[in-house]
């Protein structure tokens, strides 16, 4: 999957706010997502995000 700075997910288990839908801020080994209910910061592993994500909702193209 080709994850990139800006694109907005929404993985399978929702947040404890209720959320499901999150911004990706870093890309790499490991992501850093943002909460697009209350704006809470997470830091989680590739693999993880991979597994758990369930559509995206926003895709940021390479090209713009």
């Amino acid at each position: 999957m080709n994850y990139q700075i800006g694109d907005i997910i929404q993985l399978k288990k929702q947040h404890p706010c209720g959320s499901k839908d999150w911004e990706v801020l870093r890309v790499g080994a490991d992501f850093r997502l943002r909460c697009m209910g209350c704006d809470h910061q997470v830091m989680i592993s590739r693999k993880l995000v991979e597994k758990n994500t369930k559509k995206w909702i926003k895709h940021i193209d390479e090209e713009t």
